[in-house]
């Protein structure tokens, strides 16, 4: 039998190589958002300026939630993550007929000072939206500023998650967050060897990383250890 989820990575993985999303480079690093240095790069963003992409991806995102959470699912408003999960989160939002919030990484610092923008009652039970996923670090900002303003939450989605890293783990444990992917690099590396989107060159380059990725990004000018404390 198919498993649904392993099909639906796929299916993800498969849609961003086919965007151009997934950028590798065996000579130079990129240097992340989170500090670490990699030779690869998963840019979603570029889903969202393709109009067929994007509809693939919000289905897939769309299809997880009902599989997960079933056909009505528990939630009472869809957040978005600052910058590149806002409209992520809101076609969604939008599909599921939810109220749609977006969160900063910290408060604004002028006028309301808010974190959170948009409409939800307190208590309100809230699915958390992001494009990806490093070390959760700002999964952590996100959740705090949701849950100081009176939201309940305890699930994340985000289109793709780069487990690689030391950290994530530990932060979702002590977040108590669950968190969700549409893909990660397990789904991108189960494409056949012979598939012409994954030349062989960039299949060895990502499977060398994910040997050691702390080491490859201390030898390359990234971080070496994650931040500590780890939340």
């Amino acid at each position: 039998m198919r498993d649904p989820a392993t099909e639906a990575g796929a299916a993800m993985a498969r849609l961003l190589l086919e965007a151009g999303a997934v950028q590798v480079s065996a000579d130079r690093s990129f240097v992340l958002a989170s500090g670490w240095a990699s030779p690869v790069y998963v840019d979603c963003r570029r889903l969202i300026g393709m109009p067929g992409p994007r509809a693939r991806a919000t289905e897939l995102a769309l299809d997880f939630i009902r599989r997960r959470f079933g056909d009505a699912p528990p939630f009472d408003a869809v957040a978005g993550g600052e910058t590149a999960g806002i409209p992520w989160a809101s076609w969604i939002a939008d599909r599921l007929g939810l109220p749609l919030l977006y969160v900063r990484k910290r408060p604004l610092g002028f006028g309301r000072s808010a974190q959170v923008e948009g409409g939800a009652p307190d208590g309100a039970r809230v699915l958390l939206v992001d494009d990806l996923a490093t070390d959760a670090a700002s999964k952590v900002a996100f959740a705090k500023g949701l849950r100081t303003a009176g939201m309940r939450l305890s699930d994340a989605l985000v289109l793709f998650h780069n487990r690689a890293f030391p950290g994530w783990h530990e932060r979702l444990l002590r977040l108590d967050l669950s968190l969700h992917a549409l893909a990660s690099w397990d789904d991108v590396l189960r494409l056949p060897a012979d598939d012409p989107l994954l030349p062989p060159a960039d299949r060895q380059v990502i499977e060398r990383f994910l040997r050691d990725p702390a080491g490859w990004s201390a030898d390359h000018g990234g971080r070496s250890a994650p931040m500590q404390p780890p939340l």
